[in-house]
């Protein structure tokens, strides 16, 4: 009979371990431990408390995600000697592995949050003796408590031969937002488990956690029938693979590369809820939904990390998944219009830090204030998605527009006009570059509104609606600071080169914003700003270094910026940090969101423009393929295969509905080259664009 464990060691030795991160021990900082999620709810492997996206508890600076007790426990030999101990993530599957081997017995532990049952947590055990039908026992060690500094938490009548507390959180998040309501039930978890008259037994523990009574008992009824139909495992297998089968990134390169790049998109997937999702969705932290707890990894709240960084790819292979993060943005919208008002300005000003409501919630005020990047970063977000999609309704009917254009209108009432230098000026602001702030004309700023506002009249026209005279007055007319001497772009008015700036900023105008200018310039910004850069700035800093020098050609530069990103993974995990030494926000999804444009946008040179979806592929020697599969564009799913020499583009599936024809263009002189299902076409490796067919003028 093939155990578990067997499978386990197979699946290691078959994959080259490229799914497995696997060690014998577990980090001696209990923040590095692996994390499982599903989008709804998160917790770190061991961890003695659940969250649930959306439930927040605090009032305004307090904010932060609510602390759920965590029935979770550990395997502990009772009795005897324990011969190996493993402890293993399997992402390819969403599972933490721990075994045990003992002289008489092995103990394995599945632990995983159901990635399609989203509100269920499951740990299984399975005891198999090694000895015959000689009794055996593990110990099952927890720290669960019912209790939270979070909820008023209550003990509730038992569900049949199972466990049951509810509470509610102790403060909004604004006078006007009701508190979050938490149900829980849950197989009581005993001190032991004991084997005795057979030779393998297997036991299941099952926790639901809803918001209402009546959810609660049903998604745990399901759990379950699950059980019983001996399909609750397999279903979340199912629901991993159809997730990888979609789309996946696969490069033939060291097995670090290889693991690197899986552990990242793995735990940007585990952020998002389950495809087909049609529930509300609150949004994508720093530290992922299993963090974020009181004054740790920024209290879960959103920033820019979650637009600009986690976004495109996300929005690459799942545009549906993209949509539920702007659709958080549309929810939050009313909060962002406070916000501005607040401040004494027209539109809608998205907070700096944003939990449930949209306002703002930064503990430190003079960021809320002053780092106003932000709005443009959202519609940055919104404008890709149009880009790669052509979905008008969804600016039409689903308040897409409604974002655009108020914070066009902020833009607009926020500005001033300068007679001297016959420009509009954006003063008194923070750019992302926090080193530095109430600075007057932040280049990457005031860059973001020029985007914005073209943005905003282009969709005007689509939809057409009124465009406002002052939209199109501002976007011709906002300064971006430049020095034509040097022929860079200083980080704001009166930047001095020689200052140093904490993080990616000026470089960002290049890719992702793609604004205009000479490859002289680019070459400057990058050259100037990575000395100046510091080293121990936040991990997705260097990895927008590595995009540009890819522009540039200068693949070798872009390794060595790229190879800086390796020093923010942390072993056995593939847990990232803030910082290189291992400070701040830990599972710090924003330098794992850096890190895979990296992949995605820099080494094949993928670019969303308004007409078509551009490639310019460089690879470096230690890459001897890259395979994109998956890549969503028009309604059309596409597999990019790169080779130092060649490119194989092909479509793999339309969507159901969609009647987009699409095909391969180089430059005038040349033919296009058609793109049909199941037919690649090759070419020598070089620049072109993927558009649709010239024939047709509309995306049905």
């Amino acid at each position: 009979m093939t155990t578990l464990q067997d499978k386990v060691k197979a699946m290691s030795t078959m994959e080259g371990d490229q799914w497995i991160f696997s060690s014998n021990s577990l980090p001696s900082d209990p923040r590095l431990m692996a994390t499982l999620a599903n989008g709804y709810l998160g917790t770190q492997v061991y961890g003695d408390i659940f969250h649930v996206n959306g439930v927040y508890n605090g009032a305004g600076g307090n904010c932060h995600r609510a602390d759920i007790p965590s029935p979770c426990f550990r395997l502990v030999a009772a009795k005897e000697k324990v011969l190996t101990e493993t402890f293993a993530l399997n992402i390819k599957t969403g599972t933490f592995i721990h075994t045990l081997q003992c002289p008489s017995f092995t103990a394995t532990q599945q632990i995983f949050a159901h990635r399609s049952y989203c509100h269920l947590f499951v740990n299984i055990v399975t005891l198999m003796s090694t000895q015959g039908s000689h009794p055996v026992s593990v110990n099952l060690q927890s720290k669960f408590k019912i209790e939270s500094p979070d909820l008023n938490l209550q003990e509730g009548p038992d569900f049949g031969e199972y466990k049951y507390i509810f509470g509610s959180t102790l403060q909004s998040e604004t006078d006007s937002c009701p508190v979050k309501s938490i149900h829980m039930i849950w197989t009581p978890v005993p001190p032991s488990l004991e084997l005795t008259g057979s030779k393998e037994k297997t036991w299941v523990f099952l926790t639901a956690v809803c918001e209402t009574e009546n959810n609660v008992k049903e998604k745990f009824d399901e759990g379950l029938t699950l059980i019983a139909e001996m399909q609750l495992y397999s279903s979340h297998e199912r629901a991993w693979a159809e997730f990888w089968a979609q789309s996946c990134i696969e490069v033939e390169s060291s097995l670090s590369t290889i693991q690197a790049v899986n552990g990242c998109l793995y735990y940007l997937l585990s952020s998002l809820p389950q495809l087909g999702y049609t529930g509300e969705f609150y949004g994508i932290s720093p530290g992922g939904l299993s963090n974020g707890r009181s004054k740790e990894d920024y209290w879960g709240h959103v920033f820019w990390d979650q637009d600009i960084w986690v976004y495109p790819n996300i929005l690459l292979f799942y545009p549906e998944m993209a949509k539920h993060i702007l659709k958080y943005r549309i929810r939050t919208l009313k909060g962002a219009l406070q916000n501005a008002q607040e401040q004494g300005y027209k539109g809608a000003k998205f907070p700096w830090e944003s939990a449930l409501t949209g306002c703002e919630v930064c503990p430190d005020s003079i960021y809320g204030d002053l780092e106003l990047h932000i709005n443009g970063d959202v519609l940055l977000a919104f404008q890709q998605y149009y880009y790669l999609t052509k979905d008008l309704d969804f600016f039409a009917s689903a308040g897409g527009w409604e974002v655009v254009s108020s914070v066009a209108e902020y833009w607009c009432s926020r500005v001033v006009w300068s007679e001297e230098e016959q420009s509009y000026h954006l003063n008194g602001v923070m750019p992302p570059d926090e080193y530095h702030w109430d600075v007057n004309n932040s280049t990457y700023t005031n860059a973001l509104v020029q985007t914005s506002l073209h943005f905003a009249i282009d969709l005007a026209v689509s939809l057409e609606h009124h465009i406002p005279d002052i939209w199109k007055d501002v976007a011709s007319k906002i300064k971006v600071p430049y020095d034509p001497k040097i022929k860079y772009h200083p980080e704001f008015d009166g930047y001095e080169i020689g200052q140093t700036v904490k993080q990616a900023d000026v470089v960002l105008l290049g890719y992702p914003m793609m604004f205009p200018m000479t490859i002289e310039q680019r070459m400057n910004d990058l050259q100037i700003y990575e000395s100046l850069t510091d080293p121990d700035g936040p991990a997705m800093t260097w990895s927008m270094f590595a995009v540009g020098w890819m522009e540039l050609k200068k693949i070798q530069v872009a390794q060595q910026q790229l190879e800086k990103c390796s020093a923010n993974i942390t072993e056995p995990f593939k847990i990232w940090t803030e910082n290189a030494d291992g400070s701040g926000a830990v599972n710090f999804l924003t330098g794992m969101g850096g890190f895979l444009q990296a992949i995605l946008f820099g080494y094949t040179g993928l670019r969303i423009a308004k007409t078509h979806l551009s490639f310019d592929p460089i690879l470096p020697d230690d890459i001897t393929r890259l395979l994109i599969t998956g890549v969503f564009y028009l309604g059309n799913k596409l597999n990019f295969t790169l080779y130092s020499d060649i490119i194989t583009i092909e479509v793999t599936s339309v969507l159901g509905g969609q009647n987009c024809t699409l095909e391969v263009y180089f430059n005038q002189l040349e033919p296009r080259l058609p793109l049909n299902i199941g037919r690649p076409v090759s070419f020598p490796t070089r620049a072109g664009q993927v558009q649709l067919k010239e024939t047709d003028s509309t995306c049905t």
